[in-house]
């Protein structure tokens, strides 16, 4: 059966035997990084004091053997670049031996742990996964299994959560930066148990939930990653990279399970064909001499690969904007290769159908055979052709166990393989860490963000929307330190929520705000000594430079209740037809005029009150009487 590209996948996940579990990991916010006294900042890469080349190799594991994934990234031989800060020092560059293990993130991680209601191991190994892709300069990513067993919400299991350190950050192509590489990191593994993509978007939820009530991991983007593990009755397991957005996650899953529904709707298309796959490449770098093709002019050796019964198959769609000809050019691209030509699609990019046809003719194909060509120097476009050949050959099995990585909207392209045992080995360079059983039970459990939800609704009488609003924001933890000194609960939220917001929407740089700042503007609102009106001019002030003593004289100057009653008062007589006309209901008209023109020095409150008596006099012919300070 074949697949829709949109809408709704027209299947049910049971009947096919869904299954999927998750990896989440996740930045821990400590002040040094997981192996030296570095701190835990990014940085900009023009600040950069230096940078470095290497070339990677996979070494083998302790049993002899070199892990699959780590042949398929050495594939193509790569020049690596790494951006060095004066935040770095010698153990990112690899030029030095690790330190001992953060104990700070340690305990994080066991937090984590605990609350997730995890068993700790004995004793923590670091361990070294070989990966060779650049993200590390040492060839290895360093990690710690800290704990085993835990529990979720739909009654599936946790397997493990581990310590280990971030990888480098990629710029562009082969060049990172190490600003990030070794920023504490915990990756939390499930079981298979997840039976729907809505499912996978829950459980994802939930543990991201969970993370953030510690208060101790980073927030923003990048900072924590999703990898789905999903496979399918008669497909494979296949490990999706890297999804930032937990909105994307369902949206991943169904294009995920399309796509394996469709390699193996072409697998039986195949078979019933009788399709083959010739393993033999064909030199055809003559037939092309002439050729307007950019590529193939510019190319010294074009092979063919010949994929009898494979005719229009290659170009069908699996995915929505890929075909299974993608799937065999994100293979050749692993040796350096810009991509593929095939006959489902040409004539085209400057190939003619003269030389199609040529090509068809000298080869001894006819219409139901599919020639795939590839171009570049000989060595590259013989490791191409190789890789084609061999992803064609998994095209008649249907589906390959394979790292993928997300592209937009959804959609993903192969990586490498998936990784074995053989990526694992021990780390000689760091020392175990004990965990004991008193020292863990010891540590404090977090309230999660849904218990405080409901806390901050039942005790400080916030409305649901915003108690929710709180508990998703970055914020919801200095909002607690702000009410526990004494600002009232709604006036911090939304300050944090909406005045902040707003003035960095305005291109206020927020990130002058000192939290104690916002704290001492408040405290002023709250003792009359500003309106709430003012708190965005203040705040604004302040966060271009100028102190909180200064931003309130010239935000939020005293006045006189007689002063303001003088303003409203003249209002007031120059819209007496207006009053007269609307009565009581020209208050809220009003109420704009008025403190567009005290320019937020009164409280909102009194404003209203005093322009209440004064419509009042007016509507009654009385005088209304005299005040106080404001």
């Amino acid at each position: 059966m074949d697949f829709e590209m949109t809408g709704g996948p027209p299947f049910d996940y049971e009947h096919l035997g869904f299954k999927a579990g998750i990896e989440i990991h996740q930045q821990l916010n400590t002040q040094e990084k997981l192996f030296c006294h570095c701190p835990t900042v990014l940085r900009k890469f023009d600040e950069r004091s230096g940078e470095f080349y290497r070339y990677l190799r996979a070494t083998e594991s302790e049993l002899g053997e070199i892990d699959e994934a780590a042949k398929a990234e050495m594939k193509h031989e790569r020049k690596f670049c790494y951006y060095c800060y004066d935040t770095t020092c010698l153990v990112e560059d690899d030029e030095e031996p690790p330190a001992p293990l953060n104990s700070e993130a340690l305990e994080t991680c066991c937090i984590i742990a605990r609350t997730l209601s995890m068993t700790p191991i004995n004793q923590v190994h670091t361990m070294r996964k070989l990966v060779i892709d650049g993200s590390n300069t040492s060839g290895f990513q360093r990690t710690a299994l800290v704990a085993l067993d835990g529990t979720l919400p739909n009654g599936g299991s946790i397997e493990t959560i581990c310590l280990e350190e971030e990888a480098a950050q990629r710029m562009e192509g082969d060049t990172f930066s190490l600003d990030r590489l070794g920023i504490p990191l915990v990756e939390i593994t499930t079981s298979p148990c997840m039976k729907t993509p809505e499912e996978v978007r829950e459980i994802a939820a939930f543990l991201g939930m969970v993370l953030r009530s510690t208060g101790r991991v980073k927030r923003g983007l990048g900072t924590i990653r999703q990898d789905v593990n999903i496979s399918i009755r008669d497909g494979a397991r296949v490990e999706i990279k890297g999804v930032q957005e937990l909105d994307l996650i369902t949206e991943v899953v169904n294009r995920e399970v399309i796509r394996q529904c469709n390699l193996l709707a072409i697998r039986e298309h195949l078979r019933s064909r009788g399709a083959s796959v010739i393993e033999e490449l064909f030199d055809v770098t003559g037939i092309f001499v002439n050729t307007k093709s950019t590529i193939l002019k510019k190319s010294s050796s074009i092979l063919a690969v010949r994929l009898p019964g494979f005719a229009g198959l290659v170009g069908r769609d699996i995915q929505p904007g890929r075909r299974l000809g993608s799937e065999f050019a994100d293979y050749a691209k692993k040796c350096g290769v810009g991509g593929i030509f095939h006959t489902d699609e040409l004539p085209s990019f400057g190939i003619t159908a003269e030389e199609v046809a040529h090509l068809r003719a000298f080869l001894g194909s006819d219409d139901n055979e599919c020639i795939v060509i590839v171009a570049a120097d000989e060595g590259k476009a013989r490791c191409a052709a190789h890789q084609v050949v061999a992803r064609a050959g998994w095209a008649l099995k249907g589906v390959p166990e394979e790292t993928r990585k997300m592209l937009d909207e959804g959609s993903t392209a192969y990586m490498r393989p998936l990784p074995g045992a053989a990526r694992m080995y021990p780390e000689t360079d760091v020392v175990p860490v004990p965990i004991s059983a008193d020292w863990f039970a010891s540590l404090p459990l977090p309230e999660l963000l849904t218990a405080k939800r409901e806390r901050f609704i039942r005790e400080y009488r916030l409305d649901p929307a915003l108690a929710t609003q709180l508990m998703s924001s970055e914020q919801v933890f200095f909002f607690e330190k702000m009410v526990a000194d004494g600002i009232s609960p709604g006036l911090a939220a939304r300050t944090l929520l909406s005045t902040i917001k707003e003035l960095s929407r305005a291109g206020t740089d927020i990130q002058e705000l000192r939290d104690e700042d916002i704290v001492a503007v408040l405290k002023a609102v709250e003792r009359g000594e500003a309106a709430k009106e003012a708190i965005p001019a203040i705040l604004g002030m302040i966060a271009s430079g100028a102190s909180v003593p200064d931003a309130l004289r010239h935000c939020a100057p005293v006045m006189s209740r007689d002063a303001l009653r003088d303003i409203v008062r003249e209002i007031v007589n120059e819209r007496k037809d207006f009053i007269a006309k609307r009565g009581s209901s020209s208050l809220g008209p009003l109420m704009g005029v008025v403190m567009a023109a005290v320019r937020g020095s009164v409280d909102g409150k009194l404003v209203s009150e005093v322009l209440r008596q004064e419509i009042t006099a007016l509507l009654s012919g009385e005088k209304s009487g005299e005040g106080d300070k404001v």
